[in-house]
């Protein structure tokens, strides 16, 4: 009759190799687990911070229409950047009715605009010089010219003068700052097109 101790099986006792290659091997599962874990914090934090960037300071638009071409196109990608105080000839992006358009700055606050039939746009009794406008057009417009920019606000216009809805249109009107999006300042797609936007 066999006693338990006999009926035991032998316990396997690792020799020291075996032993530090375990060790080395939990060790280095350690240290891979800590490596993911920093680099998926790392990644969280570029992205909010790309995020807070693109959001707060250089936000990105997509043109839509036809209404700035020949400058931007229909699918282009554009940067903009914040910012309240705008020269004539600036491009900016602004909120209307929930939507974002995009017109360049003909006049600043104050200034008078006059617009002749055949599409010539007078600022301050002087002809604007308009190198990036293809086809002058009067256009849709239903002001009363000459007309005098109010205080804190621009006048806008697209560069597609026939086709273009802008400040000469009472239903959009001039643009006031808590509108602003930003200023167009660089065009990145599509890459055959990267450059500054002007």
């Amino acid at each position: 009759m066999k006693t338990p101790r006999q009926n035991k099986k032998p316990e396997f006792i690792p020799d020291l190799d075996e032993v530090r290659a375990e060790l080395k091997r939990v060790k280095h599962k350690s240290r891979y687990r800590k490596t993911l874990r920093s680099t998926i914090n790392v990644l969280i934090v570029v992205a909010a911070i790309s995020i807070l960037t693109a959001t707060l300071w250089l936000p990105v638009l997509e043109i839509y229409g036809t209404s700035m071409s020949p400058t931007l196109n229909e699918g282009e990608m554009v940067a903009s950047i914040k910012g309240g105080q705008f020269e004539t000839g600036d491009i900016i992006a602004f909120y209307f009715n929930n939507k974002i358009l995009v017109k360049r700055v003909i006049a600043k606050p104050g200034d008078w605009v006059d617009i002749e039939r055949d599409g010539t746009v007078h600022v301050n009794g002087e002809p604007l010089d308009e190198p990036y406008v293809e086809e002058l057009a009067f256009g849709d417009t239903d002001i009363d010219l000459p007309y005098q920019v109010p205080d804190g606000r621009w006048f806008v216009m697209g560069d597609h003068r026939s086709v273009s809805v802008d400040s000469r249109n009472k239903s959009i009107g001039t643009v006031a700052e808590e509108q602003v999006v930003g200023k167009l300042v660089y065009r990145f797609w599509p890459f055959k097109t990267l450059g500054s936007v002007n």
